[in-house]
């Protein structure tokens, strides 16, 4: 008897009236309580009102106490269909209405969505609590457990009850009753932090202006930033001044080419002091508490430090692991970028000035010396990445890999008039899922990129649920006369993010628990996919002139070629800081708030990082560990791009869109999800562990 059966029964028997409920004055004309009838079932984007969460997300709550007290409660012996299978199967409204709101409130939030943030945030947190601290619900958890050597489960399955049991042993279920009421107190309060520390951060950077009123301030930037700066200000009711931002596409490019070093400065100091301020936005304290929480949680569980318990679940393991992987990158990144520092230096002495290098410097010497070098000028390079074609571009290399296509649909609703939408097909014709794409800054966007997904895959009732997913970024605006064109690093983002969605979209498996990835492994899919931007083949598709249409030329090719291992001490050494600071604010055996400014500047003094460069995310805007998935795992791009580099040279020894070996990546990589142990998925598709050497050349720390 199938799982969704097995606990439509027990909910008829244990809870009669459920059957029998009416809607509520709530409910109706609510979108969420109605099966969708919008082509592949996306979200009715036109229908949804910020009202319509908040009773959906009660009720689904509602719905899924219901579910699992009817599992906890059921007489019948556990077994895998009626405990393992019917818990995974509990949550359906759940899922619908946090794949939306989720969303919206990274993409498109306000103050309404911020405010049901707020008030949900503790809902899920004892919702889940209530779940995993239920005794009778892990008695019969525990039950099959223990029975399943003598249970003929296939390999997806046995993965779906370790990972079952782990939940609950991880989430507390072994704790006693004192320990348990702490724990849930931990909890609530932690999922309070970490929805004021992204309001905060989002709200901070919104509202900083670096207003510029002389056109002599503007010498060096080029024309197409002008002109960004120019209609930023005339949307601000600034006409005829310019305005800079902290958003990417606003802030570097200025870093990068404003010859007035005060105004360097001036927007790099308020960029790295977010939410350090000491007035109703600063952070730390919430980093503090959250901090000291985690250390709490992870003594109650058992766990030396939060560091302990996070990489337990990662491949990494230990803390002593990723300490080991980020000494070998660390030593030879500092050394390197210390040559970078005089190199600069000297370019610096060229004006005349008499100055020391400072971090306000670094990039805007950086392209300077890029540009002499290499000869290789970004503003030179733009031209060639108009938004439409690069997206076209990592179009073109899925389809070459795997056979899959993408075709426009302009009939599917979206829930900004920017955001574009994709059918997705597989090479036989079938339909994959739905891709969205949302490219652009806006005030209700928080920064940075990200793959989401509106609708996961797995299978319910016996059919296969395809993925509705999103790709969402902070791309340079259109300006002037020319459309969005993108800087080399923007090209790399896109793919980056979009080889997630192609993980999320090539998805097989059969439980939604098991979608989740271990976060030192979820990378992989994204960062190979940025291995194939610069390849002169897949360049020569993409890569054309926006106004004359011509292909990039085989010398700029070359140039890139030649730069591409430029500045990478600096891009290295500000990341691996920031890894090491997220993995000290782990570590910590303290369970009670430390002062964040002294414990970050021990830990940066600590590993000799150089006054020239600033860590890359500073405590207070540490939004990845403080507010994100990444807490304890911000090392897990490099130990990704461990993976991908080592990944990407099994397609240059055996061609760049060998079949053999892409059936094999989507197959043992891509299709899998969760499902198996990722080391067992990596062995499985290389054949061996993976090697650092090949990430050391490519950085060019060897």
């Amino acid at each position: 008897m199938r799982a969704w059966l097995v606990l439509a029964l027990l909910v008829l028997v244990t809870f009669p009236s459920l059957a029998r409920s009416q809607p509520t004055p709530a409910m109706n004309g609510n979108p969420f309580f109605t099966e969708w009838s919008t082509p592949f079932g996306v979200p009715p984007f036109d229908q949804i009102k910020d009202e319509h969460f908040m009773p959906a997300i009660r009720e689904a709550i509602a719905r899924q106490r219901a579910e699992v007290k009817a599992i906890a409660a059921s007489k019948a012996a556990p077994t895998f269909a009626n405990t393992i299978e019917a818990l995974d199967a509990t949550g359906e409204l759940g899922d619908k209405v946090e794949g939306v709101f989720s969303n919206l409130y990274s993409a498109n939030t306000n103050d309404s969505l911020q405010a049901i943030a707020k008030e949900a945030a503790p809902m899920r947190a004892a919702l889940r609590d209530d779940i995993l601290l239920d005794e009778a619900l892990f008695k019969r958890v525990k039950t099959v457990w223990e029975r399943r050597a003598k249970l003929k489960l296939t390999p997806e399955q046995a993965r779906l009850l370790e990972e079952t049991h782990k939940n609950f042993v991880r989430g507390g279920a072994n704790l006693d009753a004192a320990q348990k009421e702490r724990l849930r107190e931990i909890n609530q309060r932690l999922s309070v932090l970490g929805v004021t520390f992204a309001e905060n951060l989002l709200k901070e950077t919104n509202d900083y202006r670096l207003v510029i009123e002389k056109k002599e301030d503007l010498a060096g930037l080029p024309d197409r930033v002008v002109a960004g700066a120019a209609e930023a200000a005339k949307a601000k009711g600034l006409e005829g001044k310019w305005v800079f931002g902290l958003q990417a596409p606003s802030i570097w490019p200025f870093l990068e080419s404003a010859d007035n070093r005060e105004l360097r400065r001036q927007i790099l100091d308020a960029y790295i002091n977010r939410c350090n301020h000491g007035n109703e936005r600063d952070n730390k304290a919430v980093l503090a508490e959250i901090a000291a929480l985690r250390a709490e949680r992870a003594k109650l569980l058992g766990y030396p430090t939060y560091a302990d318990f996070v990489l337990e679940e990662r491949m990494a393991k230990t803390p002593a692991a990723v300490n080991d992987l980020l000494g070998k990158v660390w030593t030879p990144a500092l050394a390197v970028a210390k040559k970078e520092a005089a190199e600069y230096q000297a370019k610096l002495d060229e004006g005349g000035s008499g100055a020391k290098l400072e971090p306000c410097d670094w990039r805007y010497c950086a392209e300077k010396v890029r540009q002499s070098r290499y000869a290789l000028d970004e503003q030179v390079l733009r031209p060639y990445f108009k938004l439409d074609n690069v997206r076209e571009g990592a179009f073109y290399v899925a389809n070459r890999l795997y056979g899959i296509s993408f075709v426009e649909r302009r009939d599917l609703p979206v829930y900004e008039p920017e955001v574009r939408a994709f059918e997705v097909k597989d090479a036989d014709g079938s339909h994959l899922g739905v891709f969205y794409v949302d490219y652009h800054p806006r005030p209700g966007k928080r920064g940075g990129a990200w793959s989401n997904e509106f609708r996961a895959q797995c299978f319910k009732r016996g059919q296969d649920v395809r993925p509705v997913v999103v790709n969402v970024c902070n791309f340079s605006r259109p300006a002037g006369d020319a459309p969005a064109l993108l800087s080399l690093d923007e090209v790399e983002t896109l793919f980056h993010e979009f080889g997630h969605s192609l993980h999320a979209l090539l998805s097989r498996i059969h439980y939604r628990s098991l979608g989740e990835v271990a976060r030192d492994f979820v990378e992989l899919p994204s960062q190979i996919m940025e291995n194939w931007v610069t390849e002169p083949e897949v360049l020569k598709v993409y890569a054309r002139h926006w106004q004359t249409g011509a292909v990039i030329p085989d010398s700029l090719i070359e140039k890139i070629k030649q730069a591409r291992k430029f500045n990478q001490g600096f891009a290295t050494v500000e990341y691996v800081a920031a890894s090491y600071l997220d993995l000290d604010w782990h570590t910590l055996t303290d369970t009670k708030p430390v002062d964040p400014t002294a414990f970050e500047n021990a830990s940066l003094a600590r590993i000799g990082l150089m006054p020239e460069i600033v860590v890359r995310y500073r405590s207070p805007y540490f939004a990845h560990i403080f507010s994100g998935g990444y807490s304890a795992g911000y090392y897990s791009y490099l130990w990704s791009e461990v993976l991908d580099t080592d990944a990407f040279q099994a397609f240059k020894e055996k061609g760049l869109f060998d079949q053999a070996t892409a059936r094999s990546f989507r197959t043992n990589i891509l299709e899998r999800g969760g499902a198996e142990d990722p080391m067992a998925l990596w062995l499985r598709f290389r054949g061996r562990p993976p090697r650092v050497e090949p990430l050391l050349e490519k950085r060019g720390l060897d």
